[in-house]
């Protein structure tokens, strides 16, 4: 069985897959000090609980916090007897090396997304991933990551403005009814919602007219759905893209091994 793990700046998400399907997958807050004893029991546990009577035999790691990563190869030579693959690491290949200037270092998770979309639709994709950030990564027609476009997440724009003018709150993220609020929460959560569809049309569409070519937009991660109740943002919403892309990084590593 596989473990994948994706370790983003705010959480981390682990899965298992037994080669056709994922049986099961948590999430958890990211914190670097958490040790492989702990990270062991709190999975065991969740296993137990599941009723999963998974063999792990294999791991493999995308991480945007490096430190993370140190208790995780812990976690999987002391529990599962097995070296994990780390996404972004010289002995982790990819189906299609990435186009972009010498010397930049691309975030894992964009590799991942960029993977696993390819393997789902094929080429010419921009993949908007809400996360910490809101990225948008370019996938070329063969597949290779060609750049893209970073902003900032959406609930990181919320705490910003909350931290920055002392009398507006907290809110939650959702469609309002209208556009024009009447109220402070109802303002803010239309500037947010309707500033954000309004930024992915803008930066999809500049996208498509500098690659001169038409582009499938991919949706993923957990606000995805919610934005995209806001015009046709999506051509797609894929809610496991980036563990169905650790799958075909892993399965492209062995089959060229």
């Amino acid at each position: 069985m596989l473990l994948a793990i994706d370790c983003g700046n705010t959480n981390t998400v682990f899965s298992i897959w037994d080669g056709e399907r994922f049986l099961a997958t948590w999430r958890t807050s990211t914190e670097w000090q958490r040790t492989a004893d702990q990270y062991f029991v709190w999975l065991s546990t969740l296993m137990k609980i599941g009723g999963i009577e998974a063999q792990i035999d294999e791991m493999i790691i995308s991480s945007t916090v490096p430190r993370v990563v140190f208790n995780l190869r812990v976690l999987a030579d002391r529990y599962f007897g097995c070296r994990p693959l780390v996404v972004g690491k010289p002995e982790c290949r990819l189906p299609v090396a990435p186009r972009v200037d010498a010397g930049t270092q691309v975030g894992p998770d964009r590799l991942v997304n960029t993977a696993g979309a390819w393997d789902r639709h094929g080429g010419d994709l921009v993949v908007v991933d809400f996360g910490t950030a809101t990225t948008f990564d370019v996938v070329g027609r063969d597949g290779a990551y060609v750049g893209g476009v970073i902003s900032p997440g959406v609930n990181l724009s919320l705490e910003a403005l909350h931290q920055a003018a002392a009398a507006l709150p907290h809110v939650d993220v959702s469609k309002p009814e209208k556009v024009i609020g009447t109220n402070t929460v109802a303002c803010m959560q239309s500037g947010i919602f309707w500033g954000y569809v309004g930024l992915v049309r803008g930066i999809c569409d500049r996208i498509r007219a500098e690659r001169e070519r038409p582009m499938r937009i991919i949706g993923t991660g957990g606000l995805a759905p919610l934005f995209a109740q806001g015009d046709m943002l999506f051509d797609d919403i894929e809610d496991d893209l980036t563990m169905h892309g650790l799958t075909v990084i892993l399965r492209y590593n062995k089959e060229t091994a």
